[in-house]
């Protein structure tokens, strides 16, 4: 057996090395060499099985196998052992026995592979491949047979590293054609190869250029803190006694109801509570001379009670139907007209009073524009009126929910502080843009023709 398995004679050995060399140059893919590594290698030296193992792959290639199975348990137990070979320390090709192995992998040996191995480890300096061919036979390894091996890995690893990591072969032409300005001086096909070359490297860097996520959103400038003037009773506002945006003091009169039916009760009331007042004082005087009158009177001071607590309660009503500013400001409603003549309930929004200087950003985002905002961010305002000037804000609230607007679509509402030292009128309306995290160039571009995609296909 040991003479079956002994070195080839050397001009046969030199032969096929240059023939594997040859085919090696000509593999296109990293299968094909990893098909030569364990299988074809056995024109140099006899063996009976043969795995290569590549870091961060596991087991590649098996000989006579089309496609290793990772969960079979030979090559679990190849997987440990190219592990264990690989951080004992060891740098060059060595011939192994069970007994060089821990006690846990050395045990399980003859179970799986011949007596005699040889390890040959894979590494091309810069470009970070690493990995290890093992043969196994039953003959010992001789000098002659570990010498062949080795430098036919080290000469198998060069294509094999190229053809699985081809972005570094392009850049490494990348930098040549730069360095040599071939893209430039060579307008032949070398040159358009080169010049697609630095295009699409360029495209590349592009795409992954970091740019701010924004969205756009429909803007107004809205009071802050302002005082909201509601209806105090149900009635029929009567007068509106102020004009939108003018300035008030606070006490000044703005609106009051239509008080005539509040009038009439009251004089209703006050009269029934004059007439009964009347008979209690009859019924006193008579009850000096009378006792059925005497015992009359505690009768009537329920109706006396009665009465005068309706005259106060229409009295009380009667007042509160003059509405007046809590507060110095402008006064922010709509057409005045409107508002003649409509009956309103208790509670109900007729106008606002604002401090025409303390002003903010409000916006409304659409569900399908709904980005992380981050608090605190940067908010800019191009108003209808003035878009060649731009209002500068800090974002301060984003609602957790979307609510219907007038217009029957949902939106989340979005305020945002003014910047120092810009005053705009209250009611201007602009577009909000808003700025969210730091995303890839290329996602800035899809996302929106991703998120109509996705719609439309229902993923």
């Amino acid at each position: 057996m040991q003479d079956a398995e002994n070195n080839f004679p050397a001009a046969h050995s030199a032969d096929m090395l240059l023939q594997l060399v040859r085919r090696s140059r000509e593999a296109t893919s990293v299968a094909q060499l990893g098909f030569m590594a364990v299988n074809e290698t056995h024109t140099l030296a006899h063996y009976r099985q043969a795995a290569l193992w590549m870091e961060g792959q596991g087991v590649v290639a098996l000989s006579g196998v089309v496609s290793p199975e990772a969960n079979a348990p030979y090559v679990q137990w190849l997987s440990n052992l190219f592990e264990a070979l690989g951080s004992d320390g060891h740098a060059g090709a060595r011939a192994l026995q069970a007994a060089d192995l821990p006690a846990a992998l050395g045990e399980a040996w003859s179970e799986w592979l011949p007596a005699n191995a040889l390890f040959l480890p894979i590494s091309v300096a810069g470009m970070r491949l690493q990995g290890g061919l093992l043969l196994v036979r039953d003959a010992p390894w001789s000098n002659a047979d570990i010498a062949l091996l080795d430098e036919w890995v080290w000469i198998w690893s060069l294509p094999y590293a190229v053809r699985r990591k081809p972005a570094h072969r392009y850049w490494q032409g990348l930098k040549t054609s730069l360095r040599r300005g071939q893209w430039l001086a060579h307008p032949g096909a070398s040159g358009w190869k080169s010049s697609r070359l630095v295009l699409a490297a360029a495209v590349l860097i592009v795409l992954v250029f970091p740019v701010r996520l924004t969205v756009l959103a429909p803007a107004e400038l809205v009071p802050l803190n302002p005082s909201v003037i509601r209806a105090p009773m149900d009635g029929v506002v009567g007068k509106v006694l102020v004009q939108p945006n003018q300035r008030v003091a606070m006490g000044d009169p703005l609106f009051e109801f239509d008080r005539a039916s509040l009038e009439s009760r009251l004089q209703i009331a006050q009269r029934s509570l004059d007439t009964v007042q009347a008979e209690y004082r009859q019924k006193s005087q008579r009850a000096l001379f009378d006792a059925d009158s005497r015992g009359q009177l505690a009768v009537l001071q329920g109706p006396i009670e009665e009465k005068s607590t309706e005259v106060a309660y229409l009295r009380a009503l009667n007042s509160r139907g003059l509405a007046t500013s809590p507060r110095a400001g402008v006064v922010l409603f709509g057409d005045p007209t409107e508002w003649v003549g409509r009956p309103v309930v208790t509670g109900e929004r007729v106008m606002v009073v604002a401090d025409e200087q303390a002003v903010e950003i409000e916006a409304w985002l659409s569900p399908g524009d709904a980005i992380a905002l981050p608090l605190g961010g940067t908010v800019r305002v191009y108003l209808n009126a003035d878009p060649l000037n731009p209002v500068d804000a800090t974002l301060r609230y984003v609602a957790h929910e979307a609510v219907e607007r007038p217009d029957g679509h949902f939106a989340y509402r979005i305020r945002a502080t003014l910047a120092p030292g810009q005053l705009p009128r209250v009611g201007l309306k602009g577009t909000a843009k808003l700025e969210g995290q730091r995303v890839l160039l290329v996602y800035w571009v899809i996302r929106k023709p991703l998120a109509a995609l996705r719609a439309w296909a229902g993923l």
